[in-house]
């Protein structure tokens, strides 16, 4: 992460503060999870816990192992460390020191039980919030960090592609793109896929199952470069596809092409999402968009998955800059579990499509690997 990117994150965070009446922030993370952690103080832990403490004029990070605090001091110099094996009783007393009214801790979801239950606790849903408002509306050059992970999605899943072969199975198939992807300079990179025939219904992590002739391959790929994540969702056949798997995955694109054109400023994640759904009520399909077969129709993308979920019910209003996947991931009663998503970025008109990858429904050869 450059230093003028983490500077610029922190003065936002500041001015935010300074508009919500806190004189402190405190927010924690661990290995699991670490997006607000990262916003903050640009700051991945390994091991344990940490906890990041921001005012008006300085910034400081405790931790629970002299082995981080040596590791991120070395990272970054001008970052005040320090290490205590009691490092949430710690945190708590400075949180009890703080005016209850005037101090914040986030995220609300994560956030360890003693620290949730101090008097700052109280206001944990509205810091987390603030953050969340800051990590989905990016300035330009977080957008850009978000374009330049996209290459490796593009690419990643042409590795993926050409990876996958009959009686591969699925974590050797996995760990070819995991191996490229290390090589690209890419340290994270969340992933889900699925592989067999219409009795698969969602995806999950890679298991021990051999790849076979005819089976439709889902992936949803996510890696991670300088800090910002991007995504790809895409489907395949092992062998040449069915009239029924095309006429199907057809839906899917007309699907995908409705929530593209949805994205524009002033329309909500719910206008994306009705809009990929009235494509499958006018096929007959309906019931297959509903929470009994599909999950959410996008997200948010950049240091994690970035706010309110691409749904319905969800109000959140598109700004230029912000930057999703737009994804109509569902079971098809006729094929299977189909996949295919893009990621986008709000423009002052519209958005550009960062991924480039086609969208037909691609084709691997049946041989043994």
């Amino acid at each position: 992460m450059s230093a003028k990117l983490r500077e610029e994150r922190l003065a936002r965070l500041r001015t935010a503060m300074e508009q919500a009446g806190l004189d402190l922030l405190a927010v924690t993370g661990n290995a699991w999870r670490s997006d607000y952690l990262r916003y903050a103080l640009d700051v991945t832990p390994m091991e344990g816990q940490a906890v990041a403490f921001v005012t008006a004029n300085d910034a400081w990070l405790m931790v629970e192992t002299p082995a981080e605090a040596e590791r991120i001091a070395a990272e970054q110099p001008a970052l005040k460390v320090e290490w205590t094996a009691e490092l949430l009783a710690r945190a708590r007393r400075t949180l009890d020191a703080a005016r209850p009214e005037r101090a914040g801790l986030a995220p609300a979801h994560s956030t360890p039980a003693l620290l949730a239950l101090s008097a700052a606790g109280a206001g944990m849903p509205a810091a987390t919030a603030m953050l969340d408002g800051l990590m989905v509306r990016k300035t330009a050059a977080e957008a850009d960090r978000v374009e330049q992970a996209v290459r490796l999605a593009d690419e990643g899943y042409e590795v993926f592609r050409a990876a996958a072969r009959v009686g591969k199975q699925e974590f050797e198939l996995v760990g070819e793109l995991e191996a490229w992807l290390r090589t690209q300079g890419c340290p994270e990179n969340f992933m889900i896929m699925g592989s067999g025939g219409k009795e698969v219904r969602t995806m999950r992590p890679p298991g021990e199952r051999r790849l076979a002739a005819g089976d439709l391959v889902t992936t949803e790929l996510t890696p991670c470069l300088d800090g910002y994540y991007a995504q790809i969702c895409r489907t395949l056949v092992l062998g040449e596809p069915t009239r029924e798997q095309l006429d199907s995955y057809q839906v899917y694109v007309e699907a995908l092409e409705a929530g593209i054109a949805a994205v524009k400023p002033g329309n909500t994640h719910g206008d994306v999402a009705r809009a990929q759904n009235d494509v499958f009520r006018r096929y007959g399909l309906g019931e297959y968009v509903t929470s009994k077969y599909t999950r959410v129709r996008g997200h948010g993308m950049g240091l994690y998955v970035d706010g309110p979920h691409v749904l319905e019910d969800v109000e959140l209003a598109l700004e230029p800059d912000m930057t999703l996947v737009v994804h109509p991931n569902t079971y098809h009663p006729v094929a299977g579990y189909i996949v295919l998503g893009d990621t986008v970025r709000v423009t002052a008109g519209g958005c550009k499509v960062l991924t480039r990858t086609p969208r037909e429904l691609r084709s691997a050869p049946a041989e043994l690997a």
